[in-house]
């Protein structure tokens, strides 16, 4: 009798553990890893981008330093945080990652603003070439970003529910950051990168 309800037992047991969750964390954990490898992956694109971009204004404009230490800066900040997949879990180094991002976008604006009041250097190639690219660029960041917060929100509401919630708790799945913006309306769209020569 004791072998029956020891069986019974762990039958149970087993029917509970399919359901509890803990291969779907797995799953959604990775995919949260792999999206934000893909973000990583652009941003790292965009920070090649930036010296042959400021070699390029500065050929044209070089009096505007104050500008290109900006994009120094940013740089540096950029590059200065170390971007690992465990950077996901601590929110207050992600927040950091996400400002010094924020940033970045802020001093290329700047930048390419500065070819306003340069026709000879909107007419250059070479900027126009660098001009695409970044655009481009910016555009596989926002795709990266988008698919790296749909992640986060599978992976949060899982984390969330009931009775996964349980499993998370035991096996210390906490929820992930995501992007946030202080300002939706400025960072809806892309930074502006539109050179043409008129």
């Amino acid at each position: 009798m004791r072998e029956i309800r020891l069986k019974v037992a762990a039958l149970l047991m087993l029917f509970s553990l399919s359901g509890c969750g803990y291969n779907t964390f797995q799953s959604l954990d990775e995919g949260v890893k792999a999206d934000w490898a893909e973000v990583l992956n652009q941003y790292q694109r965009r920070a090649d981008l930036v010296p042959n971009l400021v070699s390029t204004v500065k050929g044209y404009a070089s009096h505007e330093k104050e500008v290109f230490e900006a994009v120094a800066e940013a740089r540096s900040k950029v590059s200065s945080i170390q971007a690992t997949p465990e950077l996901v879990n601590d929110e207050a180094a992600f927040a950091k990652f996400q400002a010094a991002q924020t940033q970045m976008t802020s001093a290329l604006s700047r930048l390419l603003a500065v070819s306003e009041n340069y026709p000879q250097l909107k007419a250059d190639a070479g900027f126009r070439d660098l001009q695409a690219q970044l655009e481009g660029t910016e555009n596989r960041v926002t795709v990266a970003r988008n698919r790296y917060i749909k992640a986060v929100k599978e992976y949060n509401v899982l984390a969330r529910s009931f009775p996964q919630n349980l499993t998370a708790m035991v096996f210390g799945y906490k929820t992930k950051p995501s992007f946030t913006v202080e300002n939706e309306k400025a960072i809806s769209a892309p930074p502006k990168v539109d050179f043409d020569t008129k």
